[in-house]
């Protein structure tokens, strides 16, 4: 067994975990942390994005002791005092879900996106999220998502959104 320290959703955890314990179940298992999905378990899919110290990662391709001192964002920890996300927000307002599956691992993909370009056009939101499948959308709602999103997060922005304390990706 190994130690693991770590900061999940800004509660922090001690535990002792098996060296070739992947991230990914480390969440769901230990932690109840289920917004989390496993899809494929081979990196393909994102449906396991989470942010490690404000990096998108697949939690599906990490080990849990290579998150040892690091801070980890999922799913279940972008909502600010009972508000969602803007990002939430935008898939439920722009119907870019249907089964919902790759939604949690979508929504985090494209938070770390717009961390690093806060105003994408439709190109560079589909190469953004390139790494996360969705299998029953076209992906035009997502798309659409996440620049009403960029929309309502830019700063002094009129829509009645709260942005969150960090956004990932960006060198903030």
């Amino acid at each position: 067994m190994a130690q693991v320290r770590v900061t999940v959703d800004g509660v922090e955890y001690a535990d002792d975990v098996e060296p070739r314990t992947l991230l990914v179940h480390y969440l769901r298992e230990r932690l109840g942390k289920t917004g989390t999905l496993v899809g494929c378990d081979t990196s393909n899919c994102g449906a396991c994005t989470v942010h490690l110290n404000g990096q998108s990662v697949k939690s599906c391709s990490v080990l849990a002791v290579q998150v040892d001192g690091a801070e980890i964002t999922t799913i279940e920890g972008i909502a600010r005092d009972g508000k969602l996300h803007p990002m939430q927000e935008a898939f439920n307002e722009c119907h870019a879900l249907q089964c919902g599956y790759c939604t949690p691992g979508m929504i985090m993909q494209a938070i770390d996106l717009l961390g690093d370009n806060p105003d994408p056009n439709e190109q560079e939101v589909r190469e953004g999220i390139e790494g996360n499948l969705c299998r029953c959308t076209g992906y035009q709602n997502i798309v659409r998502a996440v620049q009403s999103a960029a929309a309502k997060m830019k700063p002094g922005s009129t829509a009645d959104t709260q942005s969150p304390v960090s956004v990932a990706g960006g060198g903030e």
